[in-house]
C-alpha cells in the first residue's frame, strides 16, 4: 500500500523555530510543543526512559544534562517529580538559540535546580563523565546526518550512566497523525508549519543504528512509541 512506504527523509529542510522570529510567535509556539507534549505523552517518554536509566540513584543526588531544552517543559516535569518523591534533581540546560534560552529561563524561574547554558549539542560545556545522565527531546531531527554522530557521541561521552534520545519517528502515519494534531491542539503558525516537517526531517530506528555506529557507539536500546509518534533511543554505559 502507497501509504505505508517508508516516508523519505526531508534533507536541509529548515523550520521557522530554527529561524529568528518575532517573540509572541516564539513564546506561542513553544506553548504549542509543551501542549503536545502533555496531551501525547512525549515528556513521559522522557521521564520513563530515564527513570529506568537511572534505577537505584533515584534516592542519591542525580545530575541531569539535557541537550536542546527548548522552553524546558520537560525539565519542569522532570524537577516536580523529583521533589514530590524527595529526590534531589540537578539539571543543565543546554540550548543554542538565544531567543528560546531567554524564554526558558523565564519560564523556570520557580526551579533553581535547573540552569542554563547557551551552547551548541556539538560541542557540549561539560567534561566527559561529569554528569549521570544525558538526554534530549526533539533535538536530533534537527541535525543532518553529517553532524548527528557527533551528537550522540558528546551525549554519551558526557554520562556516566548513559542517555535518552526522545524524538519523532518517521513514517507516513506519523506524519498525519502529526499534521492532524497541530491542526487541532496548536496556535501558531510556526507550530503548524513545523511540526509535520519535523516528522519528515526525524530518522528511523534503522538510520539511527546506523548514526550510532558511526559515533562508535555499540550497545542501544530502540524503543517505539507509536501512540506519540516517539522514538526513545536508550545507550546505557556497561
Amino acid at each position: 500500500m502507497p501509504f505505508l512506504r517508508t516516508l523519505p527523509r526531508a534533507q536541509n529542510a529548515v523550520e521557522l523555530l530554527d529561524l529568528p522570529a518575532p517573540p509572541a510567535d516564539l513564546e506561542e509556539s513553544l506553548s504549542d510543543i509543551a501542549r503536545l507534549n502533555l496531551y501525547f505523552g512525549g515528556s513521559r517518554v522522557t521521564r520513563v526512559h530515564l527513570s529506568r536509566l537511572i534505577g537505584d540513584r533515584r534516592r542519591g543526588p542525580v545530575t541531569v544534562l539535557d541537550v536542546g531544552s527548548g522552553g524546558a517543559d520537560i525539565l519542569v516535569e522532570l524537577v516536580r517529580r523529583a521533589r514530590r518523591r524527595g529526590q534531589r534533581l540537578r539539571v543543565i540546560a543546554v540550548e543554542r538559540d538565544r531567543q528560546i534560552l531567554e524564554v526558558a529561563r523565564r519560564r523556570t524561574r520557580a526551579y533553581p535546580e535547573i540552569s542554563f547554558v547557551q551552547a551548541d549539542g556539538l560541542q557540549l560545556p561539560v567534561r566527559a563523565g561529569s554528569v549521570d545522565a544525558a538526554i534530549s527531546s526533539l533535538t536530533l531531527h534537527h541535525v543532518e546526518p553529517v553532524a548527528a554522530p557527533r551528537l550522540l557521541a558528546e551525549m554519551a561521552a558526557a554520562a556516566r550512566v548513559g542517555f535518552v534520545v526522545n524524538d519523532l519517528m518517521r513514517s507516513r502515519v506519523g506524519y498525519a497523525v502529526v499534521w492532524l494534531a497541530t491542526r487541532l491542539f496548536a496556535r501558531n503558525r510556526l507550530s503548524r508549519h513545523d511540526g509535520p516537517l519535523s516528522v519528515r526531517r526525524a530518522y528511523t530506528a534503522e538510520e539511527i543504528r546506523a548514526l550510532a555506529r558511526e559515533a562508535g557507539i555499540s550497545r542501544i536500546r530502540i524503543v517505539r512509541h507509536p501512540l506519540c509518534v516517539r522514538l526513545a533511543v536508550v545507550g546505557e554505559r556497561r
